[in-house]
Parts: C-alpha cells; sequence; structure tokens
C-alpha cells in the first residue's frame, strides 16, 4: 500500500509540471467608434481605402495567469475625408503554465492573438454596420510570421547597436 501513495504523489508532481494552456476569459476591453464627418460623409459615392493597425500587449497576472490584449485600429478614408474610425481592444485571460521562457513568449505573441482575432473581426464588422457603413471583413493575419518579422528586426536592430 506504501508503495501506491508514492506512485500517486509522484504522478501528481509530474501532471504539476506539465505544460499547461486555457482560455479563461473572453472579454471585450475597450472599444470606440468615430464617424467625424457625419453627416456629409454619407452623401459621398466613393469606396473608402480601408487602413488597419495591429498591436498586442500581454501582461502576467497572478502565477501562470496572462492577459493577452489584441488592438486593432480601422480607419477609413474618403479621399482626404475620414469615413470613420474603430478601435477595439479584444482580450483574454490565459493560463500558461510549465512552458519555457522562449516558448511563452511565442505563445502570447502567436496562439493568444489567433484565438482572439476571430471575436475582435466580428466586433469591427458588427460597429462598422452600426455606424452606418458596410461591414468591414478583415483577412485572416498570419500572428506566426508577424512575429518571426518581428524577431528579425530584433536581431538587426541589436547588431546595429
Amino acid at each position: 500500500m506504501a508503495t501506491d501513495k508514492k506512485t500517486k504523489s509522484k504522478i501528481k508532481v509530474d501532471e504539476d509540471q506539465k505544460p499547461g494552456f486555457a482560455l479563461e476569459k473572453l472579454y471585450l476591453k475597450d472599444v470606440s467608434v468615430e464617424v467625424p464627418n457625419a453627416p456629409e460623409i454619407f452623401t459621398e459615392r466613393d469606396a473608402p481605402k480601408i487602413s488597419i493597425e495591429l498591436n498586442n500587449e500581454a501582461k502576467p497576472l497572478a502565477d501562470g495567469f496572462y492577459e493577452v490584449a489584441l488592438q486593432l485600429t480601422v480607419t477609413a478614408k474618403m479621399e482626404k475625408n475620414t469615413a470613420f474610425v474603430v478601435d477595439i481592444v479584444q482580450a483574454g485571460i490565459f493560463t500558461i503554465k510549465n512552458i519555457p521562457e522562449d516558448g511563452l513568449e511565442a505563445v502570447i505573441a502567436i496562439t493568444c492573438p489567433n484565438i482572439l482575432f476571430p471575436y475582435a473581426r466580428e466586433a469591427i464588422s458588427n460597429f462598422t454596420v452600426k455606424a452606418g457603413f458596410n461591414p468591414v471583413q478583415l483577412q485572416p493575419i498570419n500572428f506566426e510570421a508577424l512575429y518571426m518579422q518581428e524577431k528579425e528586426k530584433q536581431k538587426k536592430d541589436s547588431k546595429k547597436s
């Protein structure tokens, strides 16, 4: 019987050391919708030119918990006039445990934004419609490629220093 207890304890320790990842909470942290040139902008017939800014931020909370926030700013212009600006911060609380430091950075920069992006995309589409425009359907974003580009840029910048 004593052997069974030791075995169970050992298994429990091994379970605690396993890498873990889970989405705990998903929420819209901030949203702003502006139509600065309304109502005149609605009389223009040109298709708006859309630009997108993207930012990903993470902060540690309690042990093994991280808030990851994906900020997307979509700006539409018709000639020189701004048609609308939609700024969304889609956030989530993730449990990330027992992942090596270099792997943790990749999880926060790739995996978490991949989970958050569809929700931000849907919110942007909904808010552009509520602002009186056709829905903006953002194309998927390759967060792994963005992460790799950022790492390359950091390598080049560190060589210059």
